[in-house]
């Protein structure tokens, strides 16, 4: 084999596994940048969401801040196949699903009872330092909100 023959042979063997184990844009650690945020008034915050493995699922655990301030914590462990899956220490929600859309852009459903009561759609930047989360949805007292919160990549 030439020499040139031995390098493109390298070089394809660096691009096809760096391809292959590419991280999800995702995964990560996200923190709520609440200055470039449009929160729905007098809702809920979460305020750090990490993303991370878990087997062949993925792990989704979210901290924030009730309506009236208290702390919060919840977590979703699935896959991004658009089926619900339990959500655990939420009271208002109970399942959760995710759909990939593109390599960048999550669907998102949120049920309680059965019900709808979230939709929304997650987008990370081409950069990949920040995540942008729009919902629609109704609270549990019946109200209809939007918001939209911009996180930072930890």
């Amino acid at each position: 084999m030439t020499a040139k023959a031995i390098v493109l042979t390298l070089v394809l063997c660096l691009v096809g596994a760096t391809v292959c184990f590419a991280q999800d844009a995702q995964i990560g650690t996200w923190k709520l940048n609440e200055a470039k945020s449009k929160l729905a008034p007098g809702g809920p915050k979460n305020t750090m969401v990490v993303f991370g493995a878990a087997g062949d699922n993925v792990k989704v655990t979210v901290d924030g801040t009730d309506s009236y301030g208290k702390p919060t914590h919840n977590e979703w462990t699935g896959k991004f196949d658009g089926k619900d899956y339990p959500v655990t220490g939420d009271p208002t929600s109970d399942k959760r699903s995710y759909m990939k859309i593109d390599d960048r852009t999550l669907g998102l459903n949120v049920k309680k009872g059965g019900k709808n009561t979230i939709s929304g759609r997650i987008a990370v930047s081409v950069d990949g330092k920040t995540r942008t989360v729009t919902v629609r949805g109704t609270d549990p007292t019946g109200k209809k909100f939007q918001s939209t919160a911009v996180y930072d990549k930890q």
